[in-house]
């Protein structure tokens, strides 16, 4: 029986600036009257977890994400060694929020969220369901705060059957879909519902990508 392998995310920099200049500030996002806002500049190696350890950041922290995107062609293709595959920025008011969201993203990479191997067939997927969710997603999903989201991404092929049978398995809303290419060339969805919903969905999509991976040709 084919197994899923945690791959932990590394943070590859986690850098602070402690009082941004404002245009800095305004160019990524925050009014130009924001003077004096607290930064962190955070890039790793796998852009999904990443984006969901950001969201975690706005539980725990008084921190807002006024940046995130992730790199062309993935980790492996990285502008440099501290690239990564996902720039994502945190912004407070003092740097002491900032450096409590920072730890929340560490705590969350080690913890909470990564990718998984599909045994030794080389597929990597992101089944993942966050119970509840915080301010970065539930806008990016068009959820309220508080709701349970499935944050579902594989490969193009294998991330569209898994989608598919995601939305047949369970009850749930199809809140987003990142049709392939994305920028890193996978592919996958955002889905909403009641948790233990999001639950099964989440399992259709990891068994299908399963499936697909091991049986690419099946009718």
């Amino acid at each position: 029986m084919t197994t899923l392998k945690r791959l932990p995310a590394s943070l590859r920099a986690a850098r602070r600036l402690p009082h941004a200049d404002a245009r800095l500030c305004a160019a990524l996002g925050l009014p130009a009257t924001a003077k004096g806002r607290s930064l962190a500049l955070l890039t790793c190696d796998q852009d999904d977890a990443l984006y969901a350890a950001l969201d975690h950041a706005t539980k725990i922290a008084d921190v807002e994400v006024i940046y995130a995107k992730s790199f062309y062609a993935g980790s492996a293709h990285g502008s440099g060694p501290l690239s990564g595959e996902i720039l994502g920025v945190l912004a407070g008011d003092e740097p002491e929020s900032v450096e409590h969201g920072v730890r929340a993203v560490q705590f969350a990479l080690e913890h909470l969220f990564a990718f998984f191997a599909v045994g030794d067939t080389g597929v990597t997927v992101f089944p993942t369901v966050i119970p509840s969710v915080g301010r970065y997603l539930a806008a990016q999903a068009s959820v309220q705060p508080g709701s349970a989201l499935g944050y579902l991404i594989a490969p193009p092929v294998e991330a569209l059957v898994g989608v598919d049978a995601a939305l047949k398995a369970a009850n749930v809303s199809l809140q987003r879909f990142f049709g392939p290419p994305t920028e890193t060339n996978f592919a996958g969805c955002y889905v909403t519902g009641p948790l233990d919903a999001v639950e099964a969905a989440a399992r259709a999509f990891a068994d299908a990508v399963i499936d697909v991976s091991t049986a690419p040709h099946r009718a």
